[in-house]
């Protein structure tokens, strides 16, 4: 039968167009990932300014509670009515308070702007497997073209019960259709007939 080193590995070559199938399926989730990813950035960058204006609205309640402090102090060194003494007091709770609504409301934005990042790695990583995907569909196609320039077969991905397909002419068009059932015939009866139809 001669050397056998330009045989081909049939098995190999109908996984390839399975896995070029199920790419070509899912080639909308690219569109949709990146789509995702926007909306992330979007949203990170909001959060982030609502960060940045909690931070401030904080750093001023701690002001002005400071100032709260330096006015109390000032007023008992002056032995003031105790009536301002409660007010300044009231006045001071209330700013207390305030301050640790804006830690509470500052804690949930920067965990918001966790879950975000998280996201937007997780995004990330799905982007770059579908990049994979595609390089790797790419090359399994350029296999695919040359298995099918060197043998003039196409197999015929569909049927995965029967090895099956057409023989072409170099200009690609179908010439005949070929089909064997693996159950009738081993595999080595059926790698020698195809072999045979690559030798024509």
């Amino acid at each position: 039968m001669g050397d056998f080193s330009g045989t081909i590995d049939v098995e190999r070559l109908i996984s390839y167009g399975d896995d070029l199938i199920e790419v070509f399926m899912n080639r909308r989730d690219v569109n949709n990932f990146a789509l995702s990813l926007e909306g992330v950035k979007m949203l990170q960058s909001s959060c982030e300014a609502d960060f940045s204006e909690v931070k401030n609205l904080l750093e001023e309640y701690r002001r002005k509670i400071d100032e709260c402090k330096q006015r109390m102090d000032d007023a008992k060194s002056e032995v003031i009515a105790d009536a301002d003494i409660e007010f300044l007091q009231k006045e001071l709770d209330e700013e207390i308070q305030k301050e640790h609504l804006l830690k509470e409301e500052l804690r949930i934005v920067s965990d918001e702007i966790d879950d975000l990042e998280q996201q937007r790695v997780s995004i990330e990583e799905r982007r770059q497997f579908v990049k994979k995907l595609e390089k790797d569909d790419l090359r399994a196609q350029k296999e695919l073209s040359m298995y099918a320039s060197v043998t003039k077969i196409i197999p015929d991905l569909d049927n995965q019960t029967k090895i099956s397909g057409h023989i072409v002419d170099k200009h690609r068009k179908m010439v005949e259709r070929f089909e064997f059932d693996p159950m009738n015939a081993s595999t080595l009866e059926t790698c020698n007939r195809l072999w045979k139809m690559t030798s024509l």
